[in-house]
């Protein structure tokens, strides 16, 4: 039986499991903002136009990626709902009245200026792309 050296079993390891450590998303707010804490139940309340404000009354906005990979992988890990399903969803809230869906960001470097001006802004990302003046308030695995 041939034995493989440990750096090659290293590097193949690595190669595996790099794309699941970049593909984390973490919901994120302004370094300087008042929220704190953030729940997986909470975000997905917010991001579901269930609620508008955190349980202590702080109301916050939203704001979305454009449709993609990560938009798409949020949603999913967030709702357990697929691209097909969140615009199905949105659509029904909106023709009802019922709410509107999170503004939506040209790109991450757009999101990240929206988090420095408005200190109640919550929004998502790579958690690769997270950068000192965001603090992330939840991760999502």
């Amino acid at each position: 039986m041939k034995r493989i050296p440990l750096g090659i079993l290293v590097t193949a390891a690595l190669a595996l499991f790099a794309p699941l450590a970049a593909a984390q998303i973490v919901i994120v707010t302004s370094a300087d903002g008042r929220i704190g804490e953030l729940s997986r139940q909470q975000a997905e309340q917010l991001y579901l136009g269930r609620t508008r404000s955190l349980p202590d009354g702080t109301p916050v906005a939203l704001v979305d990626l454009p449709a993609g990979r990560v938009r798409d992988r949020f949603y999913e890990q967030l709702t357990g709902k697929n691209p097909s399903q969140i615009r199905a969803y949105w659509s029904r809230m909106v023709f009802t009245g019922r709410a509107l869906p999170p503004q939506q960001a040209e790109n991450v470097r757009e999101l990240g200026a929206r988090l420095m001006t408005d200190p109640n802004l919550i929004g998502y990302l790579s958690a690769a792309d997270a950068d000192p003046h965001m603090k992330v308030l939840l991760k999502l695995p």
